[in-house]
């Protein structure tokens, strides 16, 4: 997959969908506690365009979870589904909800000093601090944006 592509994906029990057009077709992760509580692990997403993310389905539901962002889940089967900015800025869709999750080339890892110390990833990619990845905020292409 690369930037400028539609995905689509849905939920465990299908009750839920979405689609998008990729930002920047590789995956990343996020390891805030916002995110980890949200998925009950680390947060595996792939930036989309903001005005192109589609989420239907009866079981799709979002929850404004701050000030300034909401998260898109399915309210038959828990399934993490998508995360926003309100202003539009970003957006992003669960990695692992997308069929043939694993094509996506793994580029960065957001929020390294929230990461509890009982899991590391093996390979190199870019590791930014809860700081750098707020400064990164609609200011960059790949969305390395702050889950919070």
């Amino acid at each position: 997959m690369a930037a400028g592509e539609r995905i689509s994906g849905r939920c465990l029990c299908g009750e839920a969908t979405f689609e998008a057009v990729l930002e920047d077709g590789a995956m990343h992760a996020c390891h805030c506690d916002s995110c980890r509580r949200w998925t009950g692990g680390v947060y595996l997403y792939l930036p989309v365009e903001p005005a192109s993310l589609s989420v239907s389905g009866g079981g799709a539901r979002f929850f404004q979870s701050s000030a300034f962002a909401e998260r898109g889940f399915c309210a038959q089967c828990g399934s993490t589904l998508a995360f926003r900015h309100l202003d539009g800025r970003s957006a992003d869709v669960s990695a692992q909800a997308v069929e043939d999750c694993g094509r996506f080339p793994f580029a960065s890892e957001v929020f390294v000093d929230e990461q509890p110390a009982n899991y590391v990833f093996a390979g190199a990619r870019a590791r930014l601090t809860g700081a750098q990845s707020q400064g990164l905020i609609g200011a960059a292409p790949t969305a390395e944006a702050a889950h919070v």
